[in-house]
């Protein structure tokens, strides 16, 4: 199995910053791409960022392109977002995500990974 733990949630005011980690454990795997998916009280979860590993390559929502950087440790299985220039409306839990099979190519459906951490909470006040 396969576990995935996100860190770095928390309160922030408009406009500030924080840095979300996720770091994978468990049986020996590849990743193919990490990803950032979030889901705010109501709403269904939605893509954020992704990165592929074999071959580098990153994308965004339009919600946060400009704002968001998604990263990756090569070392070590972890992915990490830079989140910028917060909005309320970036409220929400965030989920890590990541896909174990299949070619490298651009993922931003929640059945397109195959497993999910447990999620932080990143609340921005205005």
């Amino acid at each position: 199995q396969v576990q995935l733990v996100e860190s770095g949630g928390g309160l922030v005011q408009a406009g500030g910053s924080l840095r979300l980690s996720c770091a994978a454990s468990g049986r020996t795997f590849s990743a193919v791409a990490m990803a950032w998916f979030r889901q705010a009280p109501g709403k269904e979860r939605e893509f954020v960022a992704t990165i592929t590993w074999s071959v580098f390559g990153t994308y965004y929502a339009d919600s946060v392109r400009g704002r968001f950087t998604i990263s990756r440790d090569n070392a070590k299985i972890m992915v990490y977002l830079q989140m910028n220039s917060l909005k309320p409306e970036d409220t929400a839990v965030y989920y890590c995500a990541v896909a174990t099979s299949g070619v490298t190519r651009r993922r931003v459906g929640v059945h397109e990974y195959d497993y999910w951490g447990q999620g932080t909470q990143v609340t921005v006040s205005s």
